[in-house]
């Protein structure tokens, strides 16, 4: 799903100190290629679409307002058209601390923002933000002192609405019907610094999202999308917490022509596979 909020998929076992590298990138533009994999006009495809507008919506919602406000740009560097800087080991060791399953303790400098509003894009996109309990500890986690509470209320309204969860298939407690498994996962794909000065940083992290029902019978099936969170952060009490975010679809790649796995294959992969913490 997009910033959904909450997913038990990103405490991922062992120290949790997984780190991403992003591949350099040549200068060619797949996009120049005028093929395009054929239309899909399945009825299940709409359904999808359907569903993730409706979340897209239920989290603006929990989140309207929160984009506001100025950015502070002070750290004497300006965006040019290839400013992209590939996560890889740094020296720096990656945060050790955890608020729940969430990491903390990130280093207060720009590399410390980017592994902060990764860490925090994974916790909001999980299925846990549709359990009241792990959606508070999440909130606590993640957001500012400031905005804590105003959050926790919109998100509660958005999240505890009879009718939404139903049009995505979840039950009034935000469970999945028997024999279903709900999926909702953010995987981060690059982050980059929008801005930064000591106390504020804007970030915005590029990601891929898995969202849906996942078992024989689902009406709604798991899709991928694909979004761009930019998230303002503030270094609170020691760590770097989110005052608001804005989100937005894409960049979206071509599909390829791979065939969709079983509803079954689905659902086990998403009790073997454990989410990951991000680090730089």
């Amino acid at each position: 799903m997009s910033l959904g909020d909450d997913n038990d998929g990103f405490g991922g076992g062992g120290s949790g100190q997984t780190r991403t590298r992003l591949p350099e990138g040549g200068s060619g533009d797949p996009y120049d290629d005028t093929r395009r994999p054929p239309a899909r006009s399945s009825r299940s495809l709409i359904t999808v679409v359907g569903v993730v507008v409706l979340l897209i919506a239920a989290i603006a919602f929990a989140n309207r307002g929160g984009g506001e406000g100025d950015t502070d740009n002070t750290s004497g560097t300006s965006p040019t058209s290839d400013n992209r800087n590939p996560t890889s080991a740094t020296g720096v060791r990656p945060v050790t601390g955890k608020n729940g399953q969430i990491p903390t303790g990130f280093a207060h400098d720009e590399q410390g923002a980017q592994s902060a509003a990764v860490n925090f894009s994974v916790a909001l996109g999980s299925a846990d933000m549709f359990n009241t309990a792990r959606r508070n500890e999440i909130v606590n986690a993640v957001y500012a002192p400031a905005v804590a509470d105003a959050r926790r209320n919109d998100l509660d309204k958005a999240y505890s609405d009879k009718g939404f969860l139903t049009r995505i298939g979840l039950q009034a407690d935000g469970t999945a019907p028997n024999g279903l498994t709900f999926i909702s996962r953010a995987i981060p794909v690059g982050s980059k610094i929008e801005s930064y000065s000591n106390d504020r940083a804007t970030v915005a992290v590029w990601y891929s999202s898995l969202f849906g029902l996942a078992g024989e019978g689902s009406q709604n099936p798991v899709s991928e999308s694909w979004y761009t969170t930019t998230y303002r952060l503030e270094w609170v009490g020691g760590d770097w917490k989110v005052a608001a975010f804005d989100q937005k679809e894409g960049p979206v790649p071509v599909g390829r022509d791979q065939a969709a796995s079983s509803a079954q294959e689905m659902a086990d992969a998403v009790h073997q596979f454990g989410g990951f913490t991000y680090a730089r």
